[in-house]
């Protein structure tokens, strides 16, 4: 069902809305504008109409009470990276192995490219009872629409409970457009997961409100129920090839492929000068506490004896102290280190929400009361400025 109508006894066929669509879906056949395949309700169409001759269609699209219990299974879309797994879709795999056993369901993983059935057995490895493959020559380069299509495409024909995707710039690209297709709700940047024991609904919990409460969101008259979560706030289970599970190449033949809109010519890494917090084991960060730009170097220097890298506080960002790059929290980057040494940072659910699910976390405040003790594995009451130079100079000790 398009979620958009012409009203032909209004249209005059001036053509207004043909360039006002992104998704060139738009065009006049006989002095009349037909919305084709394709159009996903963005209704950009309906503000370019001089003539008030689109509308939206407004209808009741909950799934009926009997019909719900024809969707089982949890879902991972697994994201390929350059025809490579990326480590998040095996973090999903961790969660959605987890939802999977408390609801007695399989857990199927989806990817999707170009030639990349070979990478099947890695997601049954890391917990997947199944994988579907989809592979087309439609599917070589990212393309976010055709990727939604194809998805939308056996997810109507399987009907999942529950799909899951990582936050990252692809699944925020491409799970959007799934759920406008396929006319259910999507909760982004989920920090936890679970299942209500009493109705068997997915609990999606992410931050609300700045991150001032955490907010726990259900969906209960739609399907599929589906979340982007954080990249490494969930873990990975560890890779079993004794594993065995099916592998399913979908048939694509009847997806309707968007018209070529553009040509990727080359795709580059992204260059930086600082390691990429986001992968590192160690991560020494500082906040207000630090006073100034100048602390973070003590920061910087720790730092590299211990071979980690160096995050920071929203506070310490936003007081331009140091670049945006190592901002970790719900504005920021998730991290999951070994270790997390978190120095002059008050502990905002802001910041948690970005680092609690690391291993290993050490704190050094002078506030005894400060929040980011209740998360800390150790903790260091005192002064910042006598605390971490004398830790420097023991760690330099050892060394030599």
């Amino acid at each position: 069902m398009i979620p958009v109508k012409v009203i032909a006894e209004k249209c005059t066929g001036c053509g207004a809305c043909v360039p006002a669509c992104p998704f060139g879906v738009i065009e006049i056949v006989n002095n009349i504008a037909v919305i084709k395949e394709g159009c996903t309700a963005c209704k950009m169409c309906i503000d370019a109409c001089p003539e008030g001759a689109i509308v939206a269609v407004e209808e009741e699209v909950r799934v009926p009470q009997e019909k719900l219990n024809q969707y089982k299974g949890i879902w991972v879309i697994a994201e390929i990276t350059n025809n490579k797994p990326a480590p998040v879709g095996f973090e999903m795999l961790g969660a959605g192995r987890e939802l999977a056993d408390k609801r007695n369901t399989k857990l199927t993983a989806v990817i999707l490219g170009h030639n990349i059935k070979e990478l099947a057995k890695e997601y049954i490895a890391h917990g997947a009872d199944r994988v579907i493959v989809l592979d087309h020559e439609e599917l070589a380069q990212f393309d976010e629409e055709n990727y939604s299509r194809a998805l939308a495409h056996i997810v109507e024909k399987e009907k999942p409970e529950v799909i899951l995707c990582g936050a990252t710039i692809w699944g925020r690209s491409v799970i959007p457009r799934l759920a406008v297709k396929l006319r259910t709700g999507l909760t982004a940047d989920c920090t936890h997961l679970d299942i209500d024991p009493e109705t068997g609904l997915l609990r999606q919990t992410r931050p609300a409100f700045g991150g001032n409460i955490m907010a726990t969101i259900l969906c209960p008259n739609h399907r599929p129920q589906m979340a982007t979560v954080r990249p490494h706030v969930m873990k990975a289970l560890p890779r079993d090839d004794s594993r065995e599970g099916e592998i399913i190449i979908a048939d694509l033949s009847e997806v309707k492929w968007a018209p070529k809109r553009k040509k990727i010519l080359e795709s580059v890494e992204e260059l930086g000068e600082m390691i990429n917090i986001a992968d590192a084991d160690i991560i020494v960060s500082g906040g207000r506490g630090l006073g100034g730009p100048d602390a973070f170097k003590m920061l910087f220097e720790l730092a590299e004896l211990l071979g980690g890298a160096v995050g920071a506080s929203r506070a310490a960002v936003d007081a331009g102290w140091i670049p945006y790059a190592h901002q970790v929290g719900q504005t920021g980057k998730t991290v999951s280190p070994k270790l997390y040494i978190a120095i002059g940072i008050s502990g905002a659910i802001q910041h948690l929400v970005g680092m609690q699910s690391s291993d290993t976390i050490i704190a050094i405040n002078k506030d005894p009361n400060a929040p980011i003790f209740d998360v800390a594995t150790y903790g260091i009451v005192g002064d910042l400025f006598e605390v971490v130079p004398a830790l420097i100079k023991e760690i330099k000790a050892m060394r030599s």
